[in-house]
């Protein structure tokens, strides 16, 4: 049997090494620190205990991490929670005595695109191990017309009431929610935790009456803020031109996003999380992984809207108002796995301190 170390190299760089040296031994470098880490996960892959991988043994990794990134299948599935067609969630229910907390997962892709099967299967599992349950939503996607800021939202929020109204049927504390996302997801979790309750007390609609506070919130890459102008002020470059700035505010040039009238201005304000921070918020986990770098002039439009720079300008707004905060970078995306257990650890955390407060 072909060891890992010589058949690791030659998958990463063919037969190149034979003419170079040099290049070879730094490949064969990356294999043997790329096996020591697997070694170092999955233990029980080396299955005759000598130290290294061979393909069976190898293969035997992949298949268990191709199983394990595949979230189960949901307890309930494409569940209806308001009247447009995208509002659907799918929901796991971890097995529990007691009513468990629950994990809303909020999927990314410029509030134009994006998925709410993109949550990632060992997220689930180590949520369900946790004893916590999991949701995961979609949410309209704005067109520039009739559906702009805040409707995706809104459909936050009314996930979250609806989740909340069944908390006696699929067993949820429904004082202990959190919501995480990547990128618009992450900035809909912070909306949700730093704006104003929308319960309305008075509503017929018993899923309108529910809370639409959460009690803990993560961020991957999220934008504070919407606004273009203060995009264009605090992180500079040309991210404040993502493609999908225009369109959720159903602007039609730059021009208008840079110099907004009065009620756009509110409208940015609204859609924004940031305009809607003050002390009693929840504590937040934030991710971000784009290099912390001075955007260049000669960026892509669109580029580094994911930039540290956001959550910068939030953490002494944070600081300000005694709220808890985790802050963590990493310009490796392949880091991002372990950072979200931290996550959810930190979600645990905060869980715990329900009641006791």
């Amino acid at each position: 049997m072909k060891r890992m170390r010589t058949w690791a190299v030659v998958g990463i760089i063919g037969f190149s090494g034979l003419s170079f040296p040099a290049r070879a031994a730094d490949e064969q470098r990356k294999a043997d620190e790329w096996m020591q880490q697997l070694l170092k996960r999955y233990p029980e892959a080396d299955a005759n205990k000598d130290g290294v991988l061979g393909r069976d043994e190898l293969d035997a990794v992949r298949k268990k991490v191709a199983a394990a990134s595949k979230a189960p299948k949901p307890t309930f599935a494409d569940v209806k929670y308001g009247p447009h067609e995208r509002n659907v969630l799918d929901f796991w229910k971890a097995e529990s005595a007691t009513p468990t907390p629950l994990v809303v997962y909020i999927h990314g892709g410029g509030f134009v695109a994006g998925d709410k099967s993109s949550i990632g299967g060992p997220l689930v599992n180590r949520a369900m191990e946790l004893g916590m349950s999991v949701a995961a939503i979609h949410y309209r996607f704005v067109d520039g017309k009739e559906v702009i800021f805040p409707a995706p939202q809104r459909d936050g929020a009314r996930a979250i009431q609806f989740l909340r109204s069944k908390a006696a049927d699929w067993n949820i504390d429904p004082r202990k929610v959190a919501a995480f996302g990547g990128s618009a997801g992450a900035g809909m979790s912070m909306w949700l935790g730093y704006h104003d309750d929308l319960a309305d007390p008075s509503s017929p609609d018993p899923v309108a009456r529910q809370s639409t506070r959460i009690c803990a919130i993560g961020s991957m890459g999220g934008q504070i803020s919407y606004d273009p102008v203060w995009i264009k002020e605090h992180v500079g470059g040309r991210a404040w031109e993502h493609p999908s700035i225009l369109k959720v505010y159903g602007l039609r040039t730059t021009d208008e996003a840079l110099k907004p009238t009065p009620e756009m201005q509110k409208l940015y304000d609204e859609a924004s999380a940031v305009t809607h921070l003050t002390k009693d918020d929840p504590p937040i986990f934030m991710i971000f992984s784009e290099p912390d770098i001075e955007p260049p002039p000669d960026s892509k439009p669109g580029q580094f809207i994911h930039h540290p720079r956001f959550a910068k300008a939030l953490m002494p707004k944070l600081d300000a108002l005694g709220i808890e905060y985790v802050y963590r970078h990493t310009a490796d995306p392949t880091g991002r796995g372990d950072l979200q257990a931290e996550m959810l650890e930190f979600f645990k955390k905060q869980f715990d301190k329900v009641g006791r407060d």
